[in-house]
């Protein structure tokens, strides 16, 4: 189906203001018909640019609520969690349909802080394109900028409100300016407010050149001709609007008929323009207003008519549970049913929520299906393939769940009670399983210690943790083998704070302790050792004695044992008993109690007796001998050290050489990536990257970001202290 022909089945309900732009049923729900009346729509933007209270407004708008909710109350449809409204920021995403000329419209409310980057990006997943959602009061930051650029990478297409124009200190050609040049060509306003006393009083439509008169605060605001000096103050925009529809149209005889004066029709220009939104190379400004409603109908036209369906995206690769590539999807009811899991939580009644998107199939109530989840062992999510029943589907809207019958292809719903399902999982047909290909999932790069306050509390600690991170695949849980500390590796401290605090209201008791950096001990030169291990008291007694050689190998060298005994001093069957004892005393630490690597171990000699010698005695005589060695030796302590690639603006890549410096980074190259980024790469010990996700968060302005890979382990400093 083309983008024209679909979006025009969507209009066939009526216009802008018809009879069912106003339909709410808050007890049934609302369920999806058809996929060409559906458009999936993740709303972007920095923390605080307005996204939650601008839903608020198109909510009141479409009369789904009666009263918009606040921030500051934690009232908000969309901010339901405790997190978000104890942080008083959306932390994790939100869907909250609504219905406009019998369309329904999925607006999935994204966080906006960079720690909860994990949940916009499946926000995105789900979507069919992206409203950039910029402040008019506090402009633009590069943060936004970075999303924009993942949005044209995957083609995604795009509109920008600009909120709060009617704010005191607003500067919406500013705000407007900023966009245009942080997000290029092609974003261009298709409405301008109109001035007043106190603020914007209504809308001037480009195309139409008419004023949508906001001022009397009514909810169905007042439509008039734009008067002469309105159309006056309007006229570049306008023609610079037109200049760039007709730049993208397909019929190239347009420009020509433009440029030597001819009128063009505008409801060619508008036909024009909604393809090109809808291909994503052409992206509209409207300017809104959440206290006045300013720009509600207008938003509202464009999600509708401009926007695509979800008929004309592009679906996610499939596999079979074999890996092999599966069929290519589309966008049909009568398909078959795959589904991706785009978010889960936890409710005390309800258990496990699932979030969905449909992208293939309808979801129907008692229907058998399978979950399966594969790719994200990394990150703590082992395969897993189960046979599931579907009991209950939801539309919901914010916290609140709302039955509905079924969900066709292109519509997300809730669902619980599927008590495999994780976040990233597919739900296909029981009979004919398949895969989707996941979506990127950002590295959590800052670690966090925590320890139950008792031991009653470890189980429940380990309950609760793995419900969290069935949700949360920017979460990575890790019992360290080395240090044996608990490690939540998390994005950044705001998202720490949010696991954290929903352990404690699970009812965990527990404490975050320092972050041990796991070391390591080698021998820094060659050292002998003399193990004896005799006892007698009465009976059967214990007798080994053995003489070793130790000597330090290079690094990475492992471990070898030779066996330089002659004449039979001890029997052969002892000889693997010692190596034994040595090795379980290298894994316990001779100094610091940190693993000891890269050594070689010579046995040179011993004693054995005939009755009281046996293969226990022999491992504690190896143990002994390796302790004297490291007492009458010199032993060196060996810290993890990491290669680093640090992705930053170029303006900031003197700051941020300059703080690796004082992090005793060893720098090994930069690179330019292009578009004024440039990549750095070091070696960097892993006892300084311990904060770094934060800190180098606060050096750029929030937009650095960085890899790491372990690399090897080197000697530390002579004044270095183990956290």
């Amino acid at each position: 189906m083309s983008v024209k022909s679909t979006r025009e089945s969507a209009r066939a309900a009526g216009g802008r203001n018809g009879p069912d732009s106003k339909r709410a049923d808050q007890a049934a729900g609302i369920a999806g018909q058809d996929p060409a009346r559906i458009r999936n729509v993740a709303l972007v933007g920095h923390s605080g640019a307005g996204k939650t209270m601008l839903i608020e407004t198109l909510l009141a708008a479409n009369g789904v609520i009666t009263r918009k909710g606040s921030i500051a109350d934690g009232s908000t449809v969309s901010d339901s969690d405790p997190a978000a409204v104890h942080q008083q920021r959306s932390v994790t995403l939100s869907l909250v349909p609504l219905m406009v000329d019998d369309v329904k419209v999925n607006l999935l409310d994204t966080p906006g802080y960079p720690d909860f980057i994990g949940e916009l990006r499946a926000g995105l997943r789900a979507s069919d394109a992206a409203l950039f959602v910029v402040s008019a009061v506090d402009g633009i930051d590069a943060t936004t900028t970075a999303l924009w650029g993942e949005c044209a990478h995957i083609a995604l297409p795009r509109a920008v409100v600009i909120t709060r124009v009617d704010h005191p200190r607003a500067d919406y050609d500013g705000a407007l300016a900023a966009c245009q040049k942080a997000f290029g060509d092609g974003v261009l306003p298709l409405y301008v407010p109109v001035p007043a006393e106190s603020g914007a009083a209504g809308l001037l439509g480009l195309l139409s050149q008419e004023v949508t008169d906001y001022s009397s605060g009514d909810p169905a605001p007042e439509i008039r001709p734009a008067a002469p000096e309105e159309l006056a103050a309007a006229g570049a925009a306008r023609g610079a609007l037109i200049e760039g529809i007709i730049a993208e149209s397909e019929d190239e005889t347009l420009m020509d008929r433009y440029l030597e004066g001819e009128d063009i029709d505008t409801g060619v220009l508008a036909d024009d323009l909604e393809t090109a939104v809808a291909r994503g190379s052409f992206f509209p400004v409207l300017p809104t207003s959440a206290v006045t409603g300013l720009g509600t109908a207008e938003l509202l036209d464009v999600l509708v008519r401009a926007f695509p369906a979800p008929l004309e995206g592009k679906l996610p690769d499939t596999t079979d549970l074999a890996g092999e590539p599966g069929g290519r999807l589309s966008c049909d009811p009568d398909g078959p049913l795959a589904a991706e899991v785009v978010r889960t939580s936890n409710d005390p009644f309800l258990g496990r929520i699932c979030l969905v998107r449909v992208f293939s199939g309808t979801l129907r109530e008692d229907t058998p299906v399978h979950v399966g989840g594969h790719g994200l062992a990394d990150r703590g999510h082992q395969d897993h393939d189960t046979d599931e029943r579907v009991t209950h589907i939801y539309s919901p809207l914010g916290a609140s769940l709302r039955p509905v019958p079924f969900s066709v292809a292109g519509d997300m719903c809730a669902l619980a009670k599927l008590g495999s399902a994780e976040t990233g999982d597919t739900i296909s047909a029981r009979e004919s399983p398949l895969l989707l290909a996941t979506w990127e999932m950002p590295e959590p790069l800052l670690p966090v210690a925590v320890e139950a306050d008792s031991r009653s509390d470890e189980d429940a600690l380990a309950r609760s943790l793995g419900r969290i991170a069935a949700g949360d695949p920017t979460l990575r849980v890790e019992r360290n083998a080395e240090t044996h500390q608990l490690v939540l590796w998390c994005m950044g401290e705001a998202h720490a704070e949010v696991v954290l605090d929903r352990l404690r209201e699970q009812g965990v008791k527990l404490h975050t302790v320092d972050v041990v950096t796991p070391l390591r001990e080698t021998f820094a030169a060659p050292a002998t050792g003399h193990g004896r291990h005799v006892k007698q008291s009465g009976g059967h007694g214990q007798y080994a004695v053995c003489d070793i050689q130790v000597e330090p190998l290079d690094r990475g060298g492992g471990f070898e044992f030779v066996d330089k005994t002659v004449g039979g001093v001890i029997p052969g069957t002892f000889i693997p008993s010692i190596e034994k004892g040595v090795r379980t005393q290298m894994d316990r630490g001779v100094s610091a109690g940190f693993p000891v690597v890269d050594l070689r171990v010579t046995l040179t000699g011993g004693k054995a007796h005939s009755v009281d010698s046996s293969d226990a005695a022999f491992q504690a005589a190896g143990a002994l001998a390796l302790r004297e060695a490291a007492a009458a030796g010199k032993i060196q302590l060996l810290e993890p050290v990491s290669s680093v690639s640090i992705t930053v603006a170029d303006e900031h890549v003197g700051t941020v050489m300059s703080d690796l410096s004082g992090r005793r980074g060893r720098l090994t190259g930069t690179t330019s990536s292009g578009e004024g980024l440039t990549e750095i790469s070091a070696e960097v010990p892993d006892q300084e990257l311990l904060r770094y996700a934060v800190e180098l968060r606060a050096l750029t302005a929030g937009t650095g970001r960085f890899r790491r890979q372990y690399l090897r382990h080197d000697p530390v400093p002579p004044n270095f202290s183990p956290s």
